[in-house]
């Protein structure tokens, strides 16, 4: 029975890992993506406040050595569903079963102005190129901002403002700072009203501007000013921004999409084409997009797999549940324990922000570094 995978990020990585150590040489498991290596999107923000080194948060796809798993550097030119085939650069592939997991693309491009007057710091590119740029930041009025919804990550940008608040505290800049958020959410992170609550105490402690319900519809690089949807303006001269997100370009060619994302069945992760799966950031199953959710997803996928390659009963499906860690600077982290059920709102529990999450933060990457990467 053969495999076919398509995107090397959480869930990819999760799915291959758990077919490999399950079926062994017998998986005949095809993993497929264009990038060089894998980066948690925490790490993002590591290397842009100067915390770590690109070099050291760049997990390379080469060093996957498993049994049953074939990595494939290519890009995915087209996906044909009914026919479980791909065609890439490497040369076409057909499945038994096929799990898309390409996540979200991000689109700077579609914000007038964001390139010119601004950064974007959610792709791995844009996030390591400011770390030169805030390295030579001399203080002013910045803007985290949020350009649409869905977007991957909820907590991010909070993260972002409460990082760049202790950076200009570090270089005795914060008073003559400012530092504004604008999101298009009533609250930081709706899913968790007692972590939206502890945010937004954190940024009032902070003197961090909150603006909930917006969008930024555009920049004026001419002005340094930020056009909000609302017909609002707000001058700055650092932007931060959440570029527009869609499901690849290939994916939406390929019908699998509607009303621009992949649906599934939310418990099974099945598309409306037999033997296809889909995982992640590219579905509209009802999670949030994050990585913890697609991980959660493709285990269970994984599952299913493995019980049909062994003539097994089907196995539970997705229960929803996904833990996210908050930076909330000061060298502090939260943790949001959050379940998703369809048709229901979400339950979870937050744990406030202590050094000790800290230390359980750097336990799930390291643990999921070893699971995925060692041979």
């Amino acid at each position: 029975m053969r495999v076919v995978v398509l995107g090397a990020g959480f869930g990819g990585l999760e799915l291959t890992t758990k077919l490999s150590a399950a079926l062994g040489a017998d998986a005949d498991v095809v993993l497929i993506d264009k990038g060089e290596g894998f980066v948690f999107g925490f790490s993002k923000l590591d290397v842009m406040f100067g915390h770590a080194r690109a070099d050291a948060v760049v997990h390379r796809y080469a060093d996957i050595v498993k049994p049953g798993v074939q990595f494939v550097p290519a890009t995915i030119r087209s996906i044909d569903p009914r026919a479980r085939r791909v065609e890439t650069d490497a040369g076409a592939f057909e499945a038994d079963i096929m799990v898309v997991v390409l996540g979200a693309d991000l689109h700077p491009h579609d914000t007038p102005g964001l390139l010119e007057g601004g950064h974007e710091f959610y792709t791995v590119a844009g996030a390591f190129a400011l770390h030169d740029v805030l390295a030579n930041f001399g203080g002013g009025k910045v803007i985290v901002g949020v350009m649409s919804t869905p977007f991957k990550c909820p907590p991010a940008p909070s993260e972002t403002a409460l990082l760049m608040h202790d950076f200009l505290c570090e270089r005795g800049l914060r008073d003559a700072s400012e530092v504004a958020l604008v999101m298009p959410l009533p609250v930081p992170i709706p899913p968790s009203p007692d972590a939206s609550k502890a945010l937004l105490a954190a940024f009032a402690e902070r003197g961090i501007s909150w603006h909930p319900n917006q969008i930024v519809r555009a920049l004026d690089p001419a002005r340094n000013v930020a056009l909000l949807a609302d017909g609002g303006q707000m001058p700055y001269d650092l932007f931060l921004g959440v570029p527009k997100h869609r499901a690849p370009a290939v994916v939406e060619a390929s019908g699998l999409c509607v009303d621009g994302w992949v649906p599934v069945d939310p418990v099974t992760l099945e598309t409306s084409f037999p033997g296809v799966y889909a995982v992640g950031d590219v579905t509209s199953v009802g999670t949030p997009k994050a990585g913890v959710f697609a991980e959660g997803q493709a285990s269970v996928v994984a599952d299913a797999i493995i019980a049909a390659a062994r003539g097994d009963a089907p196995p539970p499906g997705y229960d929803g549940r996904g833990i996210c860690y908050v930076e909330f600077g000061h060298d502090e982290v939260a943790r949001v324990d959050v379940t998703f059920v369809s048709g229901a709102a979400p339950t979870g529990a937050f744990d406030a922000p202590s050094h000790e999450y800290r230390d359980d933060k750097n336990v799930f990457a390291s643990s999921r570094i070893g699971r995925w990467f060692a041979t």
